[in-house]
């Protein structure tokens, strides 16, 4: 498979490592070590199998999963359901997040360019500007292909970044083996084990997927290509969160050193191992803010544009008008400092519901006649039912987490 035969799969693993999922891992290695690296390990696994499977479904009916929802749903009322949680889910949801991810971009950008006296005053306005335009003028070319290059450059330089941070850290490498061998569930560990497999499993992400592999690929090697393509950039994605993990875990919690926000990062490695470390800390932060800044708008419009009907064109009116809205509300967003709390629940809420329902449609629908010889095998029957029961015990313990923070 040559390289330019690459690029769907790499717009999940630049979509999934975001500075949600950087803050999600480095939490976690600061406070249990390297314990929990077998639960990005095994949330990796996960998500490269439903990707797989979503993969497939596009390639074989040559329609995106939105696409396919609102063909197979007849019902108006599944259609109603299903249009409400999508739109709830990923373009409310996107909406606001969009606004952490350029923040994200913004703190790693402030790390490396902040002492620059021209820049340093713009950092707390301007920079979310400059990044949402940088991701409108990918989105805005119109063309898969220049936008996956663009995206796996992201990738490479966040795997330059953060697995070069991890190894100038020094790592206790007999610490990380054991914890992949030997899975350990650390008191009070629960919230945070669901939190990595959410930050990894994400229902936007299979809208993505399928849509751009239906635009790319088709038949039984085009299948062959999208499996080639996922297990080698969804692992990538996963040995890049779990190198996040590991860096905190050699460099805070040796230490005892508490961090509380993305900022907290590049600042606390400096002092321990060097400047070196620092910038790319800030490096990948940035790079992880610009991926997941560009690859949201892009899932969003596929996912609304698909449920809909209208045409899932990369220079249509309609798509183009979805992920501009939400790249403006996202620079709004971080621009004024806002933390609209309630709608971040309301779409944490729809995200919870929305998992497995997805999981289950996708499920269904690679076990049906029209997916010809590409339906799910009996062992891939075997992931896709234990793939169901996590999601459906991470949308419980995700909603049961929702409605404490909401009756506190």
């Amino acid at each position: 498979m040559k390289l330019s035969q690459f690029g769907p799969g790499a717009l999940v693993a630049a979509a999934f490592i975001g500075p949600g999922t950087v803050v999600t891992a480095s939490l976690a290695g600061a406070e249990f070590g390297y314990a929990l690296l077998w639960a990005l390990m095994l949330s990796t696994v996960i998500c490269a199998v439903l990707q797989e499977m979503a993969s497939r479904i596009g390639v074989i009916t040559g329609k995106g999963l939105g696409e396919n929802i609102r063909s197979q749903m007849t019902s108006p009322w599944l259609r109603i359901l299903f249009f409400t949680l999508i739109i709830a889910a990923i373009v409310v949801g996107n909406s606001v997040y969009q606004g952490g991810n350029l923040s994200g971009a913004t703190l790693g950008a402030k790390e490396v360019l902040g002492q620059v006296p021209l820049l340093s005053d713009w950092f707390a306005q301007g920079w979310p500007l400059v990044f949402g335009v940088l991701a409108a003028a990918i989105l805005w070319q119109g063309k898969a292909k220049f936008i996956e290059y663009a995206l796996i450059t992201l990738v490479l330089l966040m795997s330059l970044a953060f697995i070069g941070t991890f190894l100038l850290t020094d790592p206790n490498w007999l610490g990380v083996a054991d914890s992949l061998l030997r899975w350990r569930w650390p008191s009070d560990s629960i919230i945070t084990v669901i939190a990595l497999v959410g930050t990894t499993v994400v229902p936007y992400n299979l809208f993505l997927h399928s849509a751009s592999v239906a635009n790319k690929w088709s038949g039984d090697e085009g299948v062959k290509n999208a499996r080639t393509d996922t297990f080698i950039s969804i692992p990538l994605g996963g040995l890049i969160s779990m190198a996040i993990l590991a860096t905190a875990a050699s460099a805070f919690f040796a230490q005892g050193i508490v961090i509380e926000s993305a900022g907290d990062l590049a600042v606390a490695l400096a002092p321990l191992f060097g400047d070196s470390a620092k910038y790319l800390m800030a490096l990948g932060l940035c790079a992880a803010g610009i991926s997941s800044a560009t690859t949201a708008p892009l899932a969003s419009a596929y996912a609304l544009c698909g449920i809909m009907g209208w045409k899932q064109s990369l220079t249509g009116f309609a798509f183009r008008a979805i992920w501009a809205t939400i790249l403006v509300l996202g620079v709004v967003i971080s621009s004024l400092g806002l933390s609209p709390i309630k709608v971040i629940w309301f779409a944490q809420v729809a995200n919870g519901i929305l998992l497995p329902v997805i999981v289950g449609f996708i499920w269904w629908l690679c076990n049906q006649s029209t997916m010809g010889r590409m339906k799910n095998s009996v062992v891939g029957n075997a992931f896709a039912a234990i793939i169901m029961l996590t999601s459906i015990v991470l949308s419980w313990k995700s909603l049961h987490h929702v409605w404490l923070s909401i009756t506190s």
